[in-house]
């Protein structure tokens, strides 16, 4: 499926959850006062080729599509516990491009990482110093280049990944879960809102 063909486009303004669409939608999900619960299907993940040299395009997003720079928020409540599992944030154009980020269970523990995919996967990860069952995700897009933040407590953002990304005339935005080695994963989301990105990503808080 091209899902940038499938989804239409809203002002930042106008976004509201009950504006997304699913790509790949999981069988258990719900959708009430702005927030979104999902639970994962049976293994189901994004990666492409490295080291592992296999390829799975099934994680559970829910976007919306994007034609200008901006800034995505969300809290996040998850308990992870089982290699893999993870939720988050991802931009995605398709198969082979794409960024995801959040936590990730990993070395035994709830990991803060990010995925970035252009044309096979890199994988960044550290310890997550705070409570990984509750955190907050940044995600900005300005021209070829996204920035990720995380918190603990919605207060203070650590920068979490710069880097390079294609530039297309739309992006498919949202929110993401994944459980590899597993189903019922049940993520919620709350107190997601986009706004045009300050002008300083990387330092202002």
């Amino acid at each position: 499926m091209d899902i940038l063909n499938v989804i239409s486009i809203f002002e930042i303004s106008d976004i509201t959850l009950d504006k997304f669409t699913w790509f790949n939608e999981p069988a258990q999900w719900s959708l009430k006062d702005n927030e979104l619960h999902m639970t994962t299907d049976k293994k189901t993940d994004f990666w492409q080729s490295t080291w592992y040299n296999f390829t799975f395009n099934s994680g559970h997003v829910y976007g919306v599509g994007i034609s200008e720079d901006f800034t995505l928020e969300v809290c996040v409540e998850a308990d992870f516990h089982t290699l893999y599992d993870q939720a988050g944030l991802m931009i995605y154009l398709d198969e082979k491009h794409w960024l995801k980020t959040g936590i990730e269970y990993n070395d035994g523990q709830p990991m803060i990482g990010s995925v970035l995919t252009n044309g096979v996967s890199d994988w960044a990860t550290g310890v997550f110093n705070g409570n990984p069952r509750k955190f907050w995700l940044r995600l900005s897009k300005v021209g070829n280049v996204v920035c990720v933040k995380y918190s603990t407590d919605n207060k203070t953002w650590i920068l979490l990944r710069l880097s390079a990304f294609p530039v297309s005339e739309k992006y498919f935005v949202g929110l993401m879960s994944c459980t590899p080695q597993r189903e019922g994963l049940t993520a919620k989301f709350s107190g997601v809102t986009f706004s045009k990105p300050v002008k300083d990503i990387i330092h202002s808080n």
